[in-house]
């Protein structure tokens, strides 16, 4: 029995900011390599691993939070922070609604599951049966919003979230279906590489660094923008 928690504890050694800090450095890689070095394929395979790792976090950081309301409020001002630097990089323009940024997505994924544990807290078969059915919902929604990765983005912080009390391997599982079955073509395969550090996550938070994860996102985008104009003018 010593033996076989050991062999867990040796491959398990990655806490919540450490996951957080290789999906801002996998995203980075995407980014510069879309923007810059388009012929760079390494850095968009290298890029895929971010969201699956976002995703995972987000779930337990509302698993964990104390204040759901404070975590669902910062997000969507981070994401309306995050718009314009999201525009300027992907159309050029300042505002642009056909496609709306990452942050989006997370904030209706977290506003998908308080609503899911409103109308689950009486457990309650009807209840039970409703929320599911509105994350089911949300998920879709998502899609007809245009958000960034739409409803892989938002199917897999349900499932990693609905399935946090279970074996760690089977939502890791859990986690590469869906991502199978919603996003299965070209470079997006190597998104299944994200399951791996998450697969090694040790069920701690870290030193935290959590207003440096919400900063990151707009400010690298808006610094891209910024070189890019640089170089276009040079």
């Amino acid at each position: 029995m010593q033996e076989a928690e050991s062999k867990v504890r040796s491959y398990r050694f990655l806490d919540g900011t450490t996951l957080k800090l290789l999906a801002m450095i996998s995203m980075l890689f995407d980014h510069v390599g879309d923007n810059f070095f388009p012929g760079q394929t390494w850095m968009r395979i290298i890029g895929r691993i971010a969201m699956p790792v976002f995703a995972f976090c987000l779930a337990e950081g509302f698993a964990h939070t104390r204040d759901s309301g404070k975590y669902l409020m910062r997000m969507g001002l981070f994401a309306l922070i995050s718009e314009v630097p999201f525009d300027l990089v992907v159309t050029g323009k300042v505002l642009e609604f056909s496609h709306q940024n990452i942050m989006f997505t997370f904030f209706l994924a977290l506003m998908g599951l308080s609503c899911f544990e409103k109308l689950t807290e009486k457990k309650t078969r009807a209840g039970t049966a409703a929320g599911v059915f509105l994350l089911l919902a949300f998920t879709v929604l998502s899609l007809l919003l245009g958000l960034d990765y739409n409803m892989l983005g938002t199917g897999l912080v349900f499932v990693f979230y609905l399935l946090r009390n279970k074996a760690h391997a089977l939502r890791c599982l859990a986690g590469a279906v869906c991502h199978v079955l919603l996003r299965n073509m070209g470079i997006y395969w190597f998104g299944l590489l994200g399951f791996l550090p998450i697969l090694c996550y040790n069920g701690k938070k870290g030193r935290g660094l959590k207003q440096l994860f919400y900063v990151f996102y707009p400010a690298h985008l808006l610094i891209i923008y910024l070189v890019r104009i640089f170089l276009l003018k040079h």
